[in-house]
């Protein structure tokens, strides 16, 4: 799918701070990883605000996978759009698909593109067990979804 086709994304902005970059000056890789969440919890604050109001209580967002590749590096102040679409929705899990843009003399470059895998879980006394991913969550992911699957 071509990004003209590709569909809406959710977007978190974001300037890289001297506190993220290592001794070599570029951002430490475990930041991005960082970002997604951000990301993902910017989303269910404006999207979905009473699925991230019941996750504490009975139930949990289980990050079980997440993963990034790294196409050029990042250096501190520069400015970066991450952008998260849906992946897959089955059951209990959904994935998230994030692309990093840096923007710079009115260009994007694609930096990284990263992913996660999250699990809908309920409290059952001292356990966790699935539980199928709210629909209000499914609602809210609906418009930037790039492929479904129940």
């Amino acid at each position: 799918m071509s990004e003209v086709e590709r569909p809406p994304a959710f977007e978190y902005r974001h300037v890289v701070s001297l506190e993220e970059t290592n001794v070599v000056g570029n951002v430490y890789f475990a930041h991005y990883l960082r970002w997604q969440g951000q990301c993902r919890e910017l989303f269910l604050r404006a999207h979905a605000p009473q699925v991230f109001e019941a996750v504490g209580g009975s139930a949990s967002i289980v990050t079980t996978r997440c993963s990034c590749e790294y196409f050029a590096e990042l250096f501190a102040f520069d400015e970066v759009t991450v952008r998260m679409r849906a992946g897959t929705v089955v059951r209990n899990r959904i994935t998230l698909v994030f692309d990093y843009w840096r923007s710079a003399a009115g260009r994007d470059e694609l930096v990284a593109r990263g992913e996660q895998q999250l699990a809908w879980m309920i409290r059952d006394g001292e356990r966790l067990r699935p539980d199928r991913v709210p629909q209000p969550l499914i609602d809210a992911i609906d418009a930037f979804t790039t492929v479904s699957a129940s």
